[in-house]
């Protein structure tokens, strides 16, 4: 049985939009739905009610269910689809289904349960700490490029983004953009060295390609755009997702006590890129 693409819905606008782009992607991938909303009490101050009264979030949450299934279904009626009513708190509870998932796909801003938090903060969050790739999606979102765009760096950690891009370029026939940002090393205590900057470039041509290679091989038909950058990771991210239908990127923070938490870039393209935007992680072991 395939682990499920699940989606965290609350009936905003933002959340009907990660409901249309996670029916696209589980009918491209053959996976199923599941529609989770998770109803937080306290968030509001409100106890839970008795069971001889409706509960307002209660009823709430099983319209915003509702809503995402019919918009899936309409859009995308060959997907399987299962719904959740959660208690808890938003964050934990899409953070925790994350062992169970495929992917998690949020809106970038809720209303309901995640009503009052600035974006990111529940999204930020999740990408940060769920053990699967996380998509945020801004509403107005539109696949028309035909174009995903990836961060590529020379760690190990950004091999699971790659290969989570090179599957959905392969999945959308569409071009993948590898973008590799790079600067000058810094030395703050020896100005008086010299680089030469085409060489240094050329080393970093060569990262890029070795690194591209292993993919190449194992996805042949796509169509692969190599693209050195001289600048800052986030403004170049940002400027590529200007023409992308998707941007990847890897998650490389990590918490004090070895928690994963999102790192700088990825939590700065969440709040400007201008296209849905796929964090990924590496799976624990």
């Amino acid at each position: 049985m395939p682990l499920p693409i699940i989606v965290g819905t609350d009936g905003s606008p933002e959340a009907t939009s990660a409901v249309e782009w996670a029916a696209d992607d589980a009918a491209r991938r053959g996976l199923p739905l599941r529609f989770v909303s998770v109803v937080d009490h306290w968030a509001y101050g409100i106890p839970k009610f008795p069971a001889t009264l409706a509960d307002p979030l209660t009823v709430h949450a099983e319209r915003a269910l509702e809503a995402a299934e019919a918009t899936a279904r309409e859009r995308r009626p060959e997907v399987e689809i299962s719904k959740e009513i959660v208690e808890g708190i938003p964050a934990r509870i899409l953070r925790d289904r994350g062992r169970e998932a495929e992917e998690i796909v949020l809106g970038s801003r809720g209303l309901g349960g995640f009503a009052g938090l600035v974006i990111g903060s529940v999204s930020t969050h999740v990408a940060g700490h769920a053990p699967c790739p996380v998509v945020v999606v801004r509403t107005g979102w539109r696949d028309t490029h035909a174009r995903v765009v990836v961060g590529l760096d020379d760690s190990a950690e950004c091999d699971p983004a790659l290969g989570y891009a090179f599957e959905q370029a392969r999945l959308r026939r569409a071009t993948l953009r590898a973008v590799f940002a790079w600067q000058l090393p810094v030395h703050t205590l020896a100005p008086e060295i010299a680089y030469d900057v085409s060489e240094v470039r050329e080393a970093r041509q060569r990262v890029v390609t070795r690194k591209l290679d292993t993919w190449r091989r194992l996805h042949p038909e796509v169509d692969v755009q190599e693209d050195l950058v001289y600048g800052h990771p986030v403004q170049a991210l940002t400027e590529a997702s200007g023409d992308a239908d998707l941007l990847v990127v890897g998650s490389h923070g990590r918490g004090a006590l070895g928690s994963a938490v999102l790192g700088s870039v990825g939590r700065a393209v969440l709040h400007h890129a201008a296209c849905p935007v796929a964090i990924v992680r590496p799976r624990a072991a």
